[in-house]
């Protein structure tokens, strides 16, 4: 259940890739241009700024957030963009849960150039919700020239850097999941093997498929595995096909972050 939502700003882009609006002393956001990863792509950045003590969200933001929702419209040469995501915190206000950034957070932002030599101006808006004791909706544009070169950005790569391990990496998985049906959708229990459990650890688990909403997670764990039921219901209400492969498992905990993608049909009977 989302909080009310209580206002909207819209701000303009100023030439240096810094959004200025009469809201700067809650939320600012700034493009960072970056540099040429090999031909034909480029590493940018989306850096928000927000007051202190606010909080924004990723793009899966629980119980009670808006997630960002990017717009690359009005760029020059650009083929496609594809936003990176750090690893996020976990909230809890008021008997909700939500997941996202306090104070700051560089989304990276990787460029794939329609023509490797020609200029190139990244520009558009982004749409996310910034809360503290109350949520708003907040749309600010941004714009810069995109170098041919260009040096490595220490905030772009940490924000790389900070990144979920994969399951290899983690010693965790596969995951298994059934799935069966219920009165207004699917729910899905997926299991995996886990040794060595995180305290305070959540499972978020992504449909793939940005019309489908997935409940939170009830988790348990028993001889060394764990399992996670979700609820997926369709915006619509109706009927849907679920792509195994498209399920996303993300584990958060305060002292690690693991991703895991896909599931196999659980063959137990």
């Amino acid at each position: 259940m989302l909080f009310r939502l209580l206002a909207l700003c819209t701000c303009l882009a100023a030439p240096t890739g810094l959004a200025a609006s009469p809201y700067d002393n809650l939320a600012r956001v700034e493009l960072l241009p970056g540099w040429r990863v090999s031909e034909g792509e480029h590493m940018a950045g989306l850096r928000i700024t927000l007051r202190d003590g606010w909080k924004t969200y990723w793009r899966a933001p629980g119980d009670a957030g808006i997630p960002p929702e990017f717009s690359f419209a009005g760029s020059d040469n650009v083929q496609a963009v594809k936003p990176q995501w750090p690893v996020p915190m976990v909230f809890s206000q008021g008997g909700y849960r939500s997941i996202g950034y306090r104070n700051s957070v560089v989304f990276p932002l990787r460029v794939t150039l329609a023509d490797d030599g020609a200029p190139t101006r990244l520009s558009g808006q982004i749409e996310f919700g910034v809360c503290e004791e109350i949520c708003l909706p907040v749309s600010l544009s941004f714009a810069a020239n995109l170098p041919a070169t260009g040096a490595r950005e220490a905030a772009i790569t940490a924000a790389l850097i900070d990144r979920p391990l994969t399951g290899e990496e983690a010693a965790i998985g596969p995951v298994t999941c059934a799935i069966a049906p219920i009165p207004d959708g699917l729910q899905v229990t997926a299991s995996f093997a886990e040794n060595q459990p995180h305290p305070e650890e959540v499972i978020v688990i992504e449909s793939g498929d940005d019309s489908v909403w997935v409940s939170q997670a009830a988790i348990s764990r028993e001889a060394g595995r764990v399992q996670a039921i979700v609820d997926m219901v369709h915006v619509t209400g109706g009927a849907f096909a679920l792509d195994r492969s498209a399920l996303r498992f993300t584990l958060l905990s305060p002292d690690r972050a693991v991703e895991l993608r896909g599931c196999q049909a659980d063959a137990t009977p």
